[in-house]
């Protein structure tokens, strides 16, 4: 088989994206082009095409005059992240109930036996907690849906680590007994159950978020559109 031929552009996109969702960058830290070109061993141009690709996935926001900063989290941020996965979530988790094998919700149900299994290392889990997702996703046969559940796990991503010992350790016991619950679902083939059940789950993790940013002072109001 021959290789998979990936552009400078491509390869300077993934190791930044890398970087940015496990904090190499912080929020708010400004990208210097020609400092990231260093870095990275490149010219300055593929820098700036893969920055604006970023900027296309939301993870830079690039102003006038000011150049090229990581996008900083805020209330607004968490709701439209936890609102996108629920979206897309449902969407698949409805199709994935209707056209499921038996062996496909096996292989689920493998996975968060192996998640039960590393439950006090909260890097492991979350890796396979994305896994669960996406394996969903791919039972639905949904490849546009897919792309876009990808791209917002990445960001999902960037907020756990950032708040990882805060927010995702505690709760971990409570996301397994929903994921546990979302399986029976799957077996039992009830599609507005697993909706329901998908919906609950989104929204008890945003509530995690939510109540840890009131209490650093970030939020003044408990209901999504406005901060």
């Amino acid at each position: 088989m021959q290789p998979v031929f990936r552009s400078k552009p491509a390869v300077v996109h993934d190791m930044l994206r890398e970087s940015i969702i496990h904090g190499e960058y912080k929020p708010g830290e400004r990208l210097v082009i020609d400092e990231v070109a260093a870095r990275l061993g490149v010219s300055q141009i593929p820098v700036r095409e893969a920055v604006r690709q970023l900027e296309a996935d939301g993870l830079v926001t690039i102003e006038p005059y000011a150049g090229a900063t990581v996008t900083e989290f805020s209330p607004d941020l968490v709701y439209e992240i936890f609102a996108l996965l629920e979206s897309l979530e449902v969407i698949c988790g409805r199709r994935a109930c209707n056209c499921m094998s038996d062996a496909q919700h096996a292989e689920l149900s493998m996975l968060v036996e192996r998640m039960d299994g590393c439950t006090d290392d909260a890097e492991a889990w979350s890796q396979l907690n994305r896994e669960f997702h996406l394996l969903i996703c791919r039972f639905a046969n949904v490849q546009l849906i897919g792309r876009m559940l990808e791209n917002t796990l990445d960001h999902w991503d960037r907020l756990r680590l950032h708040y990882l010992t805060d927010v995702l350790q505690p709760r971990i016991p409570e996301a397994q007994a929903e994921h546990r619950r979302i399986i029976e679902a799957f077996a039992r083939r009830e599609v507005d159950a697993v909706e329901t059940l998908l919906r609950a789950h989104n929204r008890g993790a945003l509530a995690a978020y939510v109540e840890l940013m009131r209490q650093q002072g970030h939020l003044e109001r408990t209901e999504g559109g406005c901060s």
